[in-house]
């Protein structure tokens, strides 16, 4: 399982359009779309979890894809890794 971060969604973007653009590449297993408490509007990200090879047939395939007149970016959710850096 593969969770995708995908950001630049559009304020009026709803999670059933989100869900059409997205099931186009496999099956979505848990979709987080969140949304602001006062004006309901989207976030302008949400994370998505597919299967591996499906997730990475959605990145490729939505990154840089336009949708409602915004670019889509679309990265593998991974925690940063808290190395201590150069000594």
């Amino acid at each position: 399982m593969k969770t995708l971060f995908i950001g630049n969604i559009a304020p009026q973007a709803t999670e059933k359009e989100l869900r059409a653009l997205v099931e186009e590449y496999g099956t979505i297993r848990k979709l987080e779309m969140p949304r602001d408490i006062f004006t309901g509007k989207c976030k302008g990200f949400a994370l998505i979890d597919m299967e591996g090879h499906e997730a990475r047939a959605a990145m490729a395939g939505l990154s840089g894809k336009t949708f409602m007149d915004n670019l889509l970016k679309v990265t593998d959710d991974k925690p940063k890794s808290k190395g201590r850096g150069r000594r």
